[in-house]
């Protein structure tokens, strides 16, 4: 059987909230035929194309793809820190001939990730609504 190379959870739920939002976590656990790390890459030349067909709209929508892929990066980095480690092994790590253990960095991680994540997502609802309902009034 063919070895594969270990891929660490830890590594990458850090990669996920740290670079999520242009898929870097995909393209370490997919390589690079990984259709949603495409997607997620595809964020940022979405907010050139915004910039450039509405040069005249609010930051907000400039870089709400961005925030958008972001936001989905933070869910990511969630989901595979609280992966049972036989159950990541399972999926990533069958044929790498090594067994993943999580420690003390991993939980730090999901914490920031929570704390973040949720600061941000509360912030983008928050803009949202005061663009819909009083225009940019306060902001």
């Amino acid at each position: 059987m063919l070895q594969t190379k270990h891929k660490n959870k830890t590594l990458a739920s850090l990669l996920a909230f740290v670079l999520g939002g242009v898929g870097a976590h995909r393209f370490y656990l997919g390589g690079r035929s990984d259709r949603w790390g495409w997607l997620h890459a595809a964020a940022l030349p979405a907010c050139g194309i915004v910039m450039t067909a509405a040069p005249g709209a609010d930051w907000y929508f400039w870089y709400l793809p961005l925030t958008l892929s972001m936001l989905a990066g933070f869910l990511e980095a969630l989901v595979l820190g609280l992966t049972p480690d036989d159950r990541w092994d399972a999926r990533h790590n069958a044929s790498s001939g090594r067994t993943s253990t999580s420690r003390w960095p991993l939980a730090i991680i999901l914490v920031a990730t929570l704390m973040v994540g949720a600061g941000m997502l509360i912030a983008t609802i928050a803009r949202l609504f005061d663009l819909l309902y009083t225009g940019g009034a306060y902001g």
